[in-house]
């Protein structure tokens, strides 16, 4: 007799909520269980397998196997039958389970006696949790109800196991969801260290009564949160900014399709009708849709599938009554958890926030741009932080070494506080030297600068000790945006920067788009390698409508004081010539009008390729300035994208071949009499910081925070002695000076 003889899932659902109910432990629960889904779906055997870790499933309870299997049998995941359905997330229905691809026998269950076999994944939010297995002695394979009367009951399993109602003492000790410590090593974003409680930037939704009787009123639920989300993508359609053609229309409208998709509606309203509640619903077809992102290598259909994600997550929290900022009070020591952030999003939060941790995201994102510009830690490639976060939960961030410890215990907290009093310690120290040159012990000054990209980088300026601004990136104000940012209110922005800065100077680097920075109102195109595509200047060249703009609102902002414009991605000396001949018409231009013109104009270009190293020595006469930008050169110099992290920390800045190359630079920079920065992240890395300075750099521009502790290494050291040493090696063809430089201030008795 099938399942659809015997009974339908409403029945079993309200069996199964009676089952759990009843007081006992979660041992308790979970036999309750298999015996229910073994009666209901008249099998000989109903098992329950759950992850005890990663890569390892537990038999934790069954019907029909043999008792003393239970906590005994182990596999990895991928292994069998039952390891295939975790690694898959998909159900394997078979009438002849030995003969199955993959199939594991494990003696001491007792299975060899069984057939017929149907597993489903126990699942939520798209990751498995564990396996839900049928099996009878008859050869038949399970009919499509069965299946999908299974799926309800895996679905209704795992949130259940959500909310840790199978945990208990003994073998049961499982993973205590949201209660035990949970710790993990991500990337670098940003450097620093944070204590405090977790804010989720989407909330995770735990629904408490997985179980409806009522399917008429979850059935209504979810209809009204379906006409609240239509509401919300048609607000978004008839948004001004969207009022014309492009292609990010055509991708709201597919985006809007799939939120009337009758489809998508009917499996969510089918699962209701099974006994699951409205947000169960959802998250059930939610699991299904990341499923399946996960075996699609074409884009477009992950993007589209991606649509559909979200708008499922954002069904799942009208059904809630939660929405991503809710009017929530932000925590005095908010450190914010979210999969991923745009910088307007990142922006909104501003400096209440202590650190940043993504699931995703990379070191040249636009999240990681803004959280140094805020000057807080951020982790990213944080493995399954937002599912094991909750809103409160404690979390410490280590910024410095990619690390995070959510409901860490006493011992790792008592350390890191530790690690925080010596980190204040350090601030007070390097503040004391705020006013002080960055002179070396042999009378060598370097000049140090800060980086910035937004009016909130400015008031920085005077508590770092920077001499000024040695980069200003021009393009977060249009990456921020829906739309193109107004010639006006650019010019007002560029004048406030300049009027904050006072009288130290500020260098305005243009444009700096493409690449991993796509602006949300520009078509993106589609290139191969975007790094060494349609990019910065060459976008500029290409558009120079937009260079024009941009130019005119610098030297209006300017307001009779000395401007500096440097040009990003100069390849050739041709492309730094007429950008440069475009900013001298423009100030013709203005001067014709009336207007008032910068009382002087430097014009210079960043050298991030390493062909603009030999460049005509014209070139080198003709630029008022040259900033080598080090991420770029560096990526282009060793051939290693400096977002893929298989490649990115494989070559050493202080490789000889990279500072034999740099000193190159300096040299026929020197020649032509040619100022000369660097700027990048290398630049405020102090050990970094005395490897450039050792080859002849004088000029280095970096994050606010890393002044101090660049400025305090290069007033103890003797920097003709450390160039002594990397001459050394440099002639002596070794491959890097960083053990020898590393060792050298160790004998000296200095420390990092």
């Amino acid at each position: 007799m099938s399942f659809s003889d015997a009974v339908d899932s409403r029945v079993i659902l309200t069996r199964l909520r009676e089952t759990l109910a009843e007081p006992g432990g979660g041992q308790e629960r979970l036999d309750g269980i298999t015996r229910l889904i073994a009666e209901g779906l008249v099998a000989e055997v109903c098992s329950i397998y759950l992850k005890r870790d990663d890569v390892t499933l537990e038999l934790c309870a069954t019907q029909g196997l043999n008792a003393e299997s239970v906590h005994q049998t182990r596999m990895r995941v991928g292994q069998g039958l039952v390891g295939r359905i975790a690694e898959s997330a998909e159900p394997i229905n078979t009438p002849n389970a030995p003969g199955t691809r993959g199939f594991r026998f494990m003696p001491e269950t007792g299975e060899e006696i069984y057939s017929s076999f149907l597993g489903v994944p126990v699942q939520r939010l798209g990751e498995v949790l564990g396996v839900l297995v049928v099996q009878n002695r008859q050869a038949r394979e399970y009919t499509d109800d069965e299946v999908y009367a299974l799926e309800v009951v895996a679905m209704v399993i795992a949130e259940m196991a959500e909310l840790g109602a199978f945990v208990g003492p003994g073998p049961m000790e499982l993973a205590r969801p949201h209660k035990l410590p949970f710790s993990v090593r991500g990337l670098v974003g940003q450097e620093g260290v944070a204590e405090g409680h977790v804010l989720l930037h989407e909330p995770q939704v735990l629904v408490n009564n997985p179980i409806s009787d009522d399917p008429t009123r979850e059935t209504a639920r979810l209809r009204a949160a379906l006409v609240e989300l239509r509401a919300e993508v048609d607000e978004m359609l008839a948004a001004d900014y969207l009022t014309a053609t492009g292609d990010h229309r055509d991708v709201l409208q597919a985006y809007r399709m799939f939120a009337h998709d009758k489809g998508w509606v009917r499996r969510m309203e089918d699962s209701i009708e099974s006994g699951l509640a409205a947000e169960v619903a959802v998250e059930k077809e939610q699991s299904a849709t990341r499923a399946r992102m996960s075996r699609v290598a074409d884009p477009y259909l992950r993007e589209r599938l991606h649509d559909l994600d979200d708008l499922a997550n954002r069904l799942l929290r009208l059904l809630a009554g939660v929405t991503p900022n809710n009017g929530r009070e932000i925590p005095e020591d908010a450190i914010l958890v979210a999969r991923n952030i745009g910088p307007a999003e990142l922006l909104d939060y501003g400096r209440r926030l202590r650190g940043v941790v993504l699931e995703e995201g990379s070191v040249g994102s636009h999240a990681a741009i803004v959280a140094r510009a805020l000057a807080i830690p951020l982790v990213i490639q944080a493995t399954r932080i937002t599912r094991e976060a909750l809103n409160g939960d404690p979390v410490l961030i280590d910024g410095d070494h990619g690390s995070v410890h959510l409901r860490p215990e006493e011992t790792i907290a008592r350390a890191f506080r530790e690690k925080i009093e010596m980190r204040a310690e350090a601030q007070q120290a390097y503040a004391a030297l705020r006013d002080k040159p960055a002179t070396s012990r042999d009378g060598v000054t370097l000049h140090l600068h800060m980086n910035a990209g937004l009016m909130a980088d400015l008031p920085s300026l005077p508590k770092c000790g920077a001499i000024g601004v040695g980069l200003f990136r021009t393009e977060l104000q249009f990456l921020i945006r829906a739309t193109v940012p107004k010639r006006t209110d650019l010019a007002a922005l560029y004048a406030r920067i300049l009027d904050s800065a006072g009288e130290k100077p500020v260098v305005f680097r243009t444009l700096d788009i493409g690449s991993d920075k796509v602006l949300p109102y520009m078509k993106r195109a589609e290139e191969p390698n975007p790094a060494l595509g349609w990019r910065a200047i060459r976008v500029g060249l290409d558009r120079p409508g937009i260079m024009r703009m941009q130019v005119q609102a610098l030297l209006r902002g300017a307001r009779g004081r000395p401007l500096q414009v440097m040009f990003p991605f100069v390849a050739e000396a041709c492309e730094f010539e007429t950008s440069r001949e475009l900013v001298l018409r423009e100030i013709a231009r203005e001067q014709a009008l009336g207007n008032l013109v910068p009382s002087s104009v430097r014009v210079g270009a960043m050298l991030e390729t390493p062909s603009l190293a030999y460049a005509p020595d014209r070139f080198f006469e003709l630029t008022d300035f040259i900033s080598i930008g080090g991420n770029d050169l560096k990526q282009f110099f060793f051939a290693a994208d400096r977002e893929n992290e298989l490649v990115r920390r494989r070559y050493d800045t202080l490789s000889v071949s990279f500072l034999s190359f740099l000193r190159q630079i300096v040299a026929r920079c020197a020649d032509h009499g040619t100022p000369l920065s660097f700027c990048g992240e290398d630049a405020g890395r102090p050990l970094e910081a005395l490897g450039l300075a050792a080859v002849g750099l004088r000029n280095l521009s970096m994050r606010p925070a890393s002044i101090g502790p660049v400025k305090a290494l290069l007033r103890q050291v003797d920097l003709m002695e450390a160039r002594d040493l990397v001459e050394q090696e440099i002639r002596r063809g070794g491959r890097t000076v960083r053990p020898l430089l590393e060792e050298w201030l160790a004998r000296a008795g200095l420390q990092l």
